[in-house]
């Protein structure tokens, strides 16, 4: 995949992104942006360490998936540094704790499509297979030489792709969107429960400082269960 192609990509889940923080609204979430370029901070990364759910090849692999889906470049940090795989691993031990097995099952099925298809492990295929492999798991056309998907490879695509977003671009309380890190890359401007005409002037003007805090930090909300994935399988 060429750099043009690949910036599209992350424009979309951008544009995807916001739609996705748009849609947690207090009500939908469970219990804790930017118009200025984010300071500088440091995240951590976690790719190798095994979650509670997934055994350290597993994460890994899981890691450099959520990588590509997200990058870090030069439009702020990706996915990782947002905390999309604590997000997960948290959707694992809660509402999503039925989707382990299925996770288990679609990144051994990954890997071994990606041997079989490009003579290698994911994790060590260079960033353009990689993302070639996960066009073919996308597309559904992940077949062959027993490769193992539960039904359709898509199925699984559109699960890691949901958890994905949700975690780098959901309120901070479910685990992920480290340092507001996603709202920071969509220039979200924040939970506010009411905006004066002064803000919608300054928000228009892009002039407004973000609301850098969880909707949980508003008395009135009371803490959910992490959200789930819509179950659509359409990634939509």
């Amino acid at each position: 995949m060429n750099e043009d192609v690949r910036i599209s990509r992350r424009d979309l889940l951008k544009v995807a992104g916001a739609a996705g923080a748009a849609a947690l609204t207090p009500s939908a979430l469970s219990a804790a942006a930017a118009i200025p370029a984010p300071a500088a901070v440091t995240l951590p990364v976690v790719t190798s360490a095994p979650l509670l759910n997934l055994t350290a090849a597993e994460t890994e692999i899981l890691a450099s998936i959520v990588d590509r889906l997200i990058p870090s470049d030069d439009l702020g940090p990706g996915a990782l540094e947002a905390g999309a795989l604590r997000f997960i691993d948290r959707a694992l031990s809660e509402a999503e704790s039925s989707s382990a097995d299925a996770y288990r099952a679609g990144i051994a099925a990954l890997d071994r499509y990606s041997r079989y298809s490009r003579g290698g492990a994911f994790v060590d295929l260079s960033p353009r297979d990689q993302d070639s492999v996960l066009i073919d798991v996308q597309s559904g056309a992940a077949t062959g030489a027993g490769t193992g998907f539960d039904g359709s490879s898509a199925a699984f695509f559109n699960l890691v792709k949901d958890h994905t977003w949700q975690g780098t671009f959901g309120d901070p309380q479910y685990g992920g969107n480290a340092g507001f890190a996603g709202w920071d890359l969509i220039r979200y401007p924040g939970v506010r429960l009411r905006v004066t005409d002064e803000e919608q002037r300054m928000l228009e003007a892009d002039a407004l400082e973000p609301a850098r805090r969880s909707a949980y930090e508003f008395g009135q909300f009371q803490a959910q269960p992490a959200p789930s994935s819509n179950g659509s399988g359409d990634g939509r």
